[in-house]
């Protein structure tokens, strides 16, 4: 029985299948209608003072909606959040909170404090603020940023009120930079993060809240194949192609991902490879990206990337420069589950329930440079719903959303959930404990710089 393809042009590509994502939705569905977070079992800040926090956060609920808008009417990619920056201190000002602008070694980066009454710990709220080349905002951070704004400016208003409502401080920071690049670890290294107790802040995702997900760590790797010149049909055997070993290596990394675990990501093109068919390149060049859900699985796969790669060019009788990270490599999310229970709890309290891990899928997973937050103190990264199921992170359509009704809600329960996690923290010493003794029973601080060496 001869099988039947139907006619196909040649210059179109093959649909991919929807098989998988629609197994997984099924199966996501399945779990969302089953399982549930178990949230935080301690006591947390007391009830009146989270009632006078909603309270606040109301109050500026409308000015974070203008932000929110006029960000993603002006987009600024990584490094140039010139106007977004500036818009943002504008707002702190008017609030009578003096602002750093420039700070930590990027000149989009904002510092803010709020002293409160007491020697509590010392807790950050991030906020991000890049967008997307040629998208905008499709990763919503425009929302991002007056979540982490919100909160900051709720707790000011109640240690304006009362400074024993915020018995610590509360440190506000504005992290540009996030979107291919990591902000955050440039701001690490000239201070940004040191003497803090924890930081937190939340991100934007299609269709569910989740309490927490998993976040790749990620490098970067460019390997360049230097070889000899010759003409590729008077004399081939003059010739050592550098296009063979960026070809091999493209090859190996292929054959790489079978022994890998399903997490790991792997994903490269061949930027150089020659000007002409006629003459044997003498210069190609492999750029990369290497992902991994642990530091050290992350460390493991970058050996034997770089095995491939010189592998590939003693095959091909070229040499190779292998360079890692022109930008601070991320590493992946280490959640810390006593704050991320009290941020449950606090979205509960605005009428959510977010999802525990591995609801979804693990396998749907990105990297963002809070996880160099969260290796060096406690952390928690959840996500709450800003738009629909149809559309996906850093797509015009996500961005779209990032400015409708779901992210406007979102704004306001996200920055009341920030805020609140805080004060948890600030009046509760047994949670407070709870937090630092998490960290330190994962292994607390890494040198994150000097990792990967």
């Amino acid at each position: 029985m001869s099988s039947h393809r139907a006619p196909h042009d040649e210059a179109t590509p093959t649909t991919p299948s929807h098989a998988y994502l629609d197994q997984l939705h099924e199966e996501q569905a399945a779990a969302v209608a089953t399982e549930r977070h178990p949230g935080s079992a301690f006591a947390g800040a007391p009830a009146a003072l989270l009632t006078r926090l909603e309270q606040a956060v109301e109050a500026d609920s409308g000015a974070m909606v203008d932000l929110m808008l006029d960000l993603a009417a002006h987009p600024e990619v990584a490094f140039e959040e010139h106007r977004s920056a500036a818009a943002i201190v504008a707002i702190l000002a008017e609030h009578g909170i003096e602002a750093q602008l420039g700070v930590h070694g990027l000149d989009t980066a904002i510092r803010a404090e709020i002293h409160g009454e007491g020697e509590g710990p010392t807790l950050a709220v991030l906020s991000e603020y890049d967008a997307l080349p040629g998208v905008g905002h499709g990763c919503g951070h425009n929302v991002i940023a007056v979540m982490g704004l919100g909160a900051f400016l709720a707790i000011h208003a109640l240690a304006q009120e009362d400074p024993s409502a915020v018995p610590g401080t509360v440190v506000y920071l504005g992290t540009p930079a996030e979107e291919g690049h990591t902000g955050k670890e440039y701001m690490a290294r000239e201070g940004a993060f040191d003497g803090l107790d924890a930081a937190v802040m939340a991100h934007g995702y299609p269709a569910y809240d989740l309490a927490d997900q998993v976040w790749l760590g990620r490098r970067t790797l460019k390997v360049t194949f230097h070889g000899h010149t010759a003409h590729a049909s008077a004399q081939p055997f003059m010739g050592r192609n550098a296009l063979d070993g960026a070809s091999l290596m493209y090859q190996g990394v292929g054959l790489l991902r079978q022994q890998t675990p399903p997490s790991d990501r792997l994903h490269a093109i061949i930027t150089e490879g020659g000007d002409r068919a006629s003459v044997i390149p003498d210069t190609a060049v492999v750029e990369m990206y290497v992902r991994s859900q642990r530091p050290e699985t992350l460390k493991d796969l970058s050996r034997r990337v770089e095995d491939v790669a010189r592998g590939a060019a003693l095959m091909a009788g070229v040499g190779v420069s292998i360079d890692w990270d022109e930008h601070p490599p991320s590493l992946p999310v280490r959640t810390n589950q006593a704050l991320t229970g009290r941020w449950v709890e606090s979205q509960r309290r605005r009428g959510r329930d977010p999802l525990p891990l591995g609801v979804v899928s693990p396998s749907l997973a990105a990297s963002t440079d809070f996880g160099n937050v969260s290796y060096r103190l406690p952390g928690m990264h959840p996500l709450i719903q800003t738009s629909d199921a149809e559309a996906a992170l850093h797509t015009r359509e996500f961005a779209v959303q990032s400015t409708g009704p779901i992210a406007r809600a979102a704004a306001a329960d996200g920055a009341y959930g920030l805020a609140a996690t805080l004060l948890d923290v600030l009046h509760d010493p047994a949670l407070a404990a709870e937090v630092a003794g998490e960290f330190a029973a994962a292994g607390g601080a890494i040198d994150v710089p000097s990792y990967f060496d």
